[in-house]
């Protein structure tokens, strides 16, 4: 599988990291940057860009690492189509992409052990979409996100 990487400075050592453990695992890593350490280094560029291939290359998915993961959770966000979600446990990058079909997850290298992180992005990666109610849900954001219209509050 084809796997986007995009952090700030704060995950740049993590994001070292998991190019080489998810290239040894047999993924297509591209890095997308940034390829030096700069503490000056904003999370939005790198994330955006991520974002952006990611949803324009089906099928592929998309890392997006900082401190916390927040910040760049909401830059990959900002791309049309993009789902990305904070992902803290196995657990969530697994209903993240089970339940919301995320494309990009966002880890924070300030909040987890190199290890840590690696177990949540494999588990990310590894999970599959189960559509069925869900999909109907993704359905109501995609179409808000193409319309601008809000879905319809239920009826009392």
């Amino acid at each position: 599988m084809r796997v986007f990487l995009g952090s700030d400075h704060a995950g740049f050592e993590l994001k070292a990291h998991l190019l080489r453990e998810l290239a040894n695992a047999g993924h297509d890593v591209v890095d997308i940057g940034p390829t030096e350490y700069d503490a000056a280094d904003d999370y939005p560029p790198f994330c955006i860009e991520t974002g952006r291939r990611t949803v324009d290359d089906e099928g592929s998915l998309g890392v997006v690492i900082g401190g916390s993961g927040n910040g760049e959770q909401i830059a990959a966000n900002k791309v049309p189509g993009c789902r990305a979600a904070l992902a803290w446990s196995v657990e969530t990058a697994q209903l993240a992409r089970r339940h919301n079909d995320a494309q990009v997850v966002a880890v924070g290298a300030r909040m987890h052990s190199a290890e840590d992180a690696t177990e949540i992005v494999s588990a990310f990666l590894a999970t599959a979409f189960e559509g069925g109610r869900h999909q109907r849900r993704l359905d109501m954001l995609t179409a808000y996100e193409q319309t601008g219209e809000p879905p319809a509050l239920p009826e009392d």
